[in-house]
């Protein structure tokens, strides 16, 4: 089922949105745990908001402002209160139809905010936050890319 920008919360999985690209940045590399990484970073949003988007790997520099996508299987996390949205290697990302989709300046400016317990400053480094678990319950182990370790 699709979400809605105003709906997204901390640690969603297989995340499917619309949204218009309201800025987008260029490609970089940065340094993580895993190694080098290429990110890209934008802020998109739909009628009930607006959410950062963090483009991993190949997707990085993909987008461009103004266009309307279709972002299938993403995922969430928290960054000091704010949820983002991370799209990686299993995230599928297509040109959609502006018919009917808001203009930019019709986009609110309100962000989805993570719950205070999830308010730490690291992003990934404390409980709660981003995809950071091991085989333990069933689930896979992943890196930021949204790869299988």
């Amino acid at each position: 089922m699709e979400e809605k920008v105003g709906n997204l919360k901390p640690n969603m999985e297989s995340v499917d949105v619309t949204v218009r690209v309201l800025e987008a940045s260029e490609a970089r590399q940065i340094q993580t745990k895993n190694g080098v990484r290429t990110i890209s970073e934008a802020i998109v949003g739909d009628e009930t908001g607006r959410v950062k988007l963090t483009l991993w790997g190949k997707h990085a520099g993909s987008i461009k402002e103004g266009q309307v996508v279709k972002i299938e299987n993403a995922w969430t996390t928290a960054f000091k209160g704010q949820v983002q949205l991370n799209a990686g290697s299993k995230t599928k990302i297509a040109e959609a139809s502006e018919d009917g989709f808001p203009d930019s300046s019709q986009i609110p400016e309100n962000t989805p905010t993570a719950p205070q317990q999830m308010r730490g400053g690291g992003g990934r480094g404390f409980r709660g936050g981003g995809r950071r678990y091991g085989r333990r319950g069933g689930r896979r182990q992943e890196n930021e890319e949204g790869e299988e370790e």
